[in-house]
């Protein structure tokens, strides 16, 4: 008959099994874990996982030939201090370093423009992956009349209503713009463990993106990309849903079509108010009002590729943004159904047409992008209005700057310089 400290033992290893399964790591059956590129992480050692592969690099060993063997401190001090960008070389003083209280975090960053009920199984793929640990949900900022048609508030306004059981997980945060500000922001906060949890036909984007600045950016023990399952865009009911085709329908203004994505949590007299806003924030008033590459590109490949090819989209020098991940770069390298993109930051990512946006940004009329912060883009009338604004007297404005008997400039002294 087993002891209590036998059942004791097993259920501290059946946690470690459990934390490990839901990262989607593989066990060789002696307590080594391996993740989806082969490569070992983790052990179990007494109940727990022990992860080895802090600050690691993309096809890279922290350590040459890396086993599944308990590595001395000194020893990973050593590879982390060879492998982390800025540190000092193996056996060099130190400086210490604050430790982080061991914790995971499961992350969704989306759309959501609109909701549907295929981001109901996004969700939960989610919360099940986090037993456990917190998870987050955040809905991307962008804002624009095809691709991203509802404003940040509203489309967290309504994913609260669709998804009552995480809308203490939904976080409506200006400054999480992208995958990384998420990122730094969960390093910021303590987290040890990250794991994203996206789409199958987003995992490889994720992947790819999140671990390589990870050291860089961010610096967490392990970050994990887990497929929330495949999703046929051909089928219909939940496995085919998409917010492509919302937009469709709402631009059609097909509303049975519509009310068939829409989470039941949600009646239908706010569903059809959702279906009205959407229609209004997309500018559409009869089905001849739209091209279906823009609204929705998977749905219309041709006619993005036609536009493409063209170079009346995505040219060379111009800046764009990856509605997956929220991230904008400069176009820098044109190829067949891809770009190859770097952010102002000098950090470089790949994206297939089909996922990603003319950054409207500059573009912007308005004098404040977000009620706290100015537009600061050079070229747009918005950044003209806030130049001036700081100009004594221009636009009849900033007068308040002016001291007793100053001179108002005006806009003479804003357009003295103006490049003829």
């Amino acid at each position: 008959m087993k002891n209590f400290f036998h059942f004791l033992s097993e259920a501290k290893e059946s946690q470690a099994v459990a934390q490990a399964k839901r990262m989607g790591l593989k066990g060789d059956g002696h307590g080594g874990w391996y993740d989806n590129r082969g490569e070992f992480v983790a052990k179990t050692e007494k109940g727990k996982l022990r992860f080895y592969n802090k600050g690691e690099k993309v096809g890279q060993r922290d350590i040459p030939n890396q086993t599944p063997q308990a590595i001395p401190a000194s020893t990973q001090a050593q590879a982390q201090a060879v492998q982390a960008p800025g540190t000092q070389a193996p056996g060099a003083a130190q400086e210490p370093q604050k430790e982080k209280e061991g914790s995971l975090v499961t992350i969704v960053f989306g759309r959501f423009n609109p909701p549907t009920v295929g981001h109901k199984k996004l969700l939960d793929s989610a919360s099940n992956i986090s037993a456990g640990g917190e998870l987050k949900i955040y809905p991307s900022r962008t804002q624009d009349p095809k691709k991203n048609p509802l404003d940040p508030g509203t489309k967290v306004e309504y994913m609260k209503k669709m998804f009552p059981k995480y809308k203490d997980n939904i976080i409506n945060d200006d400054k999480m713009k992208s995958i990384f500000d998420v990122l730094q922001s969960a390093d910021e906060d303590g987290f040890t463990e990250v794991t994203i949890v996206v789409g199958a036909d987003r995992l490889s984007e994720f992947k790819n993106l999140a671990t390589k600045y990870n050291g860089e950016l961010y610096n967490f023990d392990l970050i994990n990309v887990v497929s929330a399952g495949e999703r046929d865009a051909d089928a219909g009911g939940v496995e085919g849903m998409s917010a492509s085709k919302m937009r469709k329908a709402a631009a059609d203004n097909d509303f049975d079509s519509f009310r068939s994505g829409i989470p039941k949590a949600l009646d239908d007299k706010e569903t059809k108010n959702l279906f009205n806003n959407l229609r209004k924030s997309m500018k559409v008033t009869a089905k001849e009002n739209y091209s279906l590459w823009e609204i929705a590109p998977k749905m219309d490949w041709q006619g993005l590729r036609e536009n493409y090819y063209t170079k009346k989209i995505f040219r060379m020098g111009s800046l764009v943004e990856n509605l997956n991940t929220g991230i904008i770069g400069e176009v820098m390298r044109r190829g067949a159904n891809h770009l190859i993109c770097v952010t102002k930051e000098g950090y470089m990512f790949k994206s297939w047409i089909k996922d990603v946006m003319e950054y409207t940004g500059v573009k912007m009329d308005k004098q404040m992008r977000t009620p706290q912060k100015p537009n600061t883009l050079i070229g747009t009338t918005g950044y003209f209005k806030t130049a001036a604004k700081m100009t004594p007297g221009a636009l009849g404005v900033g007068k308040e700057n002016l001291q007793y008997g100053g001179k108002s400039y005006g806009l003479n002294f804003i357009n003295k310089y103006k490049k003829k």
